[in-house]
């Protein structure tokens, strides 16, 4: 079909896609079988162009619109969200660059179906703030020597987006390198309880080669990243809360074994069910509410990212970090007591692992567990109380003794 000429006309023409995804979703969290089809046709539909511009070969979509499209493909998959999770993050990168050249070649592999996956987290000893992975120069370009674990999304990627440290110079740099050379090895290795095809591994670097125009400083990345990343795996709890309520609907419908002290004859017409259905509903719908306003905060981050008001970028920027950590507060309480009360609807049959439903704790957690709800709630108190500026940039490691 031709380019959907209206927001709503794409949603309607990505659902039926996204419904071929859910259809093997218990299947694939069964067998552990990587969703490599589904992201072959997420590729197809040019999915990964949402936020490229349409005159470049996109379709132009604005964060809240991406963020929506996002949640309704966690609805059927949870992992493929999060797969993309780097891709899009790089997109945006781009979207807060001028216009160059280089900008239109990325965009370029893009339509025709590439991906970008992540390589930023170090495991093991390593120190807070040290990068063990580093790039260094030659007359032909960069190598690259490292390894990266939560590699999210390499399995599935053409490119991955590492972050590394300059070999001359000391300085923090990303480095963008094409998978498809020996230098480059990525282990299926992710043993996590959920998100478990999200391809989020060990990828190991061995005088990888990469372009010259492929490494740049990490203080050129675009300021509103955090939240960004963190929206992402937002937009998915909210998929995940839809999906619950939506198996635990369908579950209520097709159950026929009532107790002898319910309230009817059929589970679906059982008030006390039917209370508890009604609830999932409501935190299902208050935890999209609230990631939809969280985006707009981040658009407006967007929308002024190259003002010359650095006041106004600045403020901008705060915001949508506050107000995607408040996000992150309700959807990890919200959802994760969604994946527990759904049960007090069903019976014990329904505990069966050939029934999966236990994947939605599993992921939800999984999910919950990126960059502490703890620290998120402290940042906006300290906002709220003492106008102190939230944390943007953070790092991961051991600490002093």
């Amino acid at each position: 079909m031709s380019q959907p000429q209206s927001f709503q006309q794409l949603v309607e023409h990505f659902r039926p896609l996204f419904s071929r995804i859910a259809e093997g979703t218990v299947q694939r969290e069964r067998d552990r079988e990587l969703p490599h089809t589904q992201l072959a046709w997420l590729k197809k539909a040019k999915f990964g162009t949402l936020r490229i511009p349409v005159e470049q070969g996109g379709y132009g979509l604005t964060l809240p619109q991406l963020f929506t499209l996002l949640t309704e493909l966690a609805e059927a998959d949870s992992n493929l969200p999060q797969a993309l999770r780097a891709h899009f993050a790089f997109i945006e990168d781009l979207l807060n660059q001028p216009d160059t050249e280089l900008r239109r070649r990325w965009f370029t592999r893009f339509v025709a179906g590439e991906l970008v996956g992540s390589g930023w987290t170090e495991i093991g000893e390593v120190n807070v703030g040290e990068v063990l992975t580093k790039v260094t120069p030659d007359t032909e370009g960069w190598w690259l020597d490292g390894e990266k674990f939560y590699s999210t999304g390499t399995l599935y990627a053409d490119w991955i987006d590492v972050y590394a440290q300059r070999s001359d110079d000391g300085s923090d740099v990303i480095a963008l390198v094409n998978v498809h050379q020996a230098g480059v090895q990525r282990e299926d290795d992710w043993d996590g309880f959920g998100q478990r095809l999200t391809g989020s591994g060990t990828t190991r670097f061995v005088q990888a080669k990469v372009e010259t125009p492929h490494v740049y400083p990490f203080s050129q990345r675009f300021r509103y990243q955090t939240a960004f990343y963190q929206q992402v795996l937002l937009a998915t709890l909210a998929g995940v809360s839809k999906a619950l309520t939506r198996d635990a609907s369908e579950a209520v419908v097709a159950r026929q074994r009532v107790y002898s002290h319910g309230n009817a004859k059929l589970v679906r017409h059982d008030a006390q069910v039917l209370q508890v259905i009604g609830q999932l509903a409501s935190w299902s719908y208050a935890v999209e509410a609230t990631v939809e306003r969280a985006s707009q905060a981040l658009e407006h981050a967007f929308i002024v990212h190259d003002s010359v008001d650095e006041e106004l970028i600045q403020q901008a920027n705060i915001i949508a970090e506050v107000e995607v950590a408040k996000a992150q507060v309700i959807a990890t309480e919200l959802v994760l007591r969604s994946t527990s009360e759904l049960f007090n609807a069903l019976g014990a049959s329904d505990t069966r692992l050939s029934k999966a439903l236990d994947r939605h704790w599993r992921n939800a957690r999984t999910l919950s567990s990126h960059n502490p709800v703890i620290y998120k709630t402290r940042d906006i108190g300290d906002w709220h109380v003492n106008k102190n500026t939230p944390t943007f940039i953070w790092q991961i490691g051991k600490g002093g003794d």
